[in-house]
């Protein structure tokens, strides 16, 4: 499994949680470059209005499917929240054709290579002019916060479940090792020597110093104002759970840990 990027038995490995009555995670491997223990998640969110909204859904199985029923089966939002965490939102397309589809700006145009996503269409495409921000509808906007990070290097889209507190997001911030998305694999998270030596570094215990370095250096580094400004825009959201795709959900406390691994954008504080 360690050299695969996506398990071929997504339904035995997979970890469906209530995190809370109305927010649902669903946790599975994912290997990136086939050796690093990455981890992947989607997240599904019950609204007030009952409508559904799945941000970075993952392999719709038999199991996701039920749970998306005893929900009340209305998905009316997917969210790829960056231009990598796509794969699987043609397959909720097709599952749930009435649904609208939120992605950043250049998803659409990098995905008409693939004679299987091109003809998907996007009905909110969120773009620089808008400012970090853009209104999706009045149920939506009644829940969720909403912050584009133009200025990561994969366009991210960040969101607040406001109700719950929960930030839900993908690569803005890291918190490995993947323990729960691996934990029915019957293999260690930390397994492998790419994932030893990587996993650390994306780490989000104190003092997080070499996610903070890969924050600055890498992940900012196309437009770190930009960057700036939307990490400071989110700090200013009340959560204090965060979701991210890749490694543990942080379950309680999650204020602290977006400030200490984004310190240097908070502070304009820059570590060697």
């Amino acid at each position: 499994m360690s050299r695969r990027l996506f398990p071929t038995n997504p339904s035995e490995v997979m970890v469906i949680r209530n995190v809370t009555s109305d927010v649902i995670t669903m946790s599975l491997p994912f290997a990136r470059y086939g050796r690093l223990k990455f981890g992947g998640r989607g997240t599904l969110v019950k609204m007030e209005s009952g409508s559904l909204a799945v941000f970075s859904p993952v392999t719709l199985t038999p199991e996701v499917r039920e749970v998306v029923s005893g929900l009340g089966g209305n998905v009316k939002y997917i969210a790829a929240l960056d231009l990598e965490h796509h794969i699987h939102v043609t397959s909720w397309k097709d599952a749930y054709p009435d649904a609208e589809i939120l992605a950043p700006e250049g998803l659409l145009e990098k995905r008409q290579s693939s004679p299987e996503y091109k003809n998907t269409p996007f009905q909110h495409i969120f773009r620089k002019e808008d400012g970090g921000k853009r209104s999706i509808s009045p149920e939506f906007d009644k829940e969720f916060e909403t912050e584009y990070v133009y200025g990561h290097q994969s366009r991210e889209l960040v969101f607040l479940h406001k109700r719950s507190l929960t930030l839900i997001e993908a690569d803005l911030l890291f918190n490995l090792p993947a323990r729960e998305q691996y934990s029915r694999t019957g293999e260690s998270a930390t397994s492998g020597c790419f994932t030893s030596m990587i996993s650390p570094l994306l780490s989000a215990q104190p003092p997080a110093t070499w996610q903070k370095r890969f924050q600055w250096y890498l992940l900012s580094g196309a437009d770190r104002r930009a960057y700036i400004e939307s990490v400071r825009r989110i700090d200013q959201w009340d959560f204090n759970r965060l979701i991210p795709c890749h490694g543990d959900v942080i379950e309680s406390g999650a204020k602290g840990v977006f400030r200490t691994v984004m310190e240097w954008f908070l502070d304009d504080k820059k570590g060697v």
